[in-house]
């Protein structure tokens, strides 16, 4: 009977680490990441290696640079992660160091706020409405793509992020 309570703790055990949504990653470190926003494509790159590739959705507004709170665009520039999110409400999400000091001046010469919380995260079911561009300035992955990103993205990463 001990024998038979081991097994089934073990299973259940290992049947929750497999449902998990933080993965484990043990490849080569992710060195930089590039996002293309005209093309919806983001990068993990290691050094001049693509380690993986993702299609993506942006804010609202997607064509020019982030420049105030509200206005649906996701920055253009060079910027780095800087924070994760393990609860976030988008599943997964890390976090991108917008506004930086020039994206904070320009917004005050206009009297408006640059916004902020830009985050790479996942898309639960509630925003799977088939709008590819929905977000208020994120970049939105699928929850299984976010899961990776999370596992392969070590903060301090430089990412790069292109109309």
């Amino acid at each position: 009977m001990r024998f038979v309570r081991l097994i089934l703790i073990l299973t259940l055990g290992l049947s929750v680490v497999a449902c998990s949504k933080f993965k484990t990653y043990n490849g080569p470190e992710v060195t930089r990441v590039y996002v293309f926003k005209e093309q919806r494509k983001l990068y993990l790159m290691h050094h001049n290696t693509v380690l993986e590739a993702y299609d993506f959705g942006l804010g609202f507004a997607p064509s020019g640079h982030k420049q105030f709170e509200g206005d649906g665009r996701t920055p253009e520039g060079e910027y780095v992660i800087d924070r994760r999110n393990p609860n976030s409400q988008f599943h997964l999400s890390v976090g991108i160091s917008y506004p930086n000091q020039a994206d904070r001046e320009f917004a005050s010469s206009q009297g408006k706020s640059p916004g902020g919380d830009i985050f790479i995260h996942g898309r639960p079911k509630k925003y799977r409405n088939g709008v590819r561009d929905w977000t208020a300035g994120c970049i939105a992955v699928t929850d299984k793509e976010i899961e990776q990103i999370y596992a392969m993205v070590r903060d301090g990463t430089p990412i790069s992020i292109y109309p």
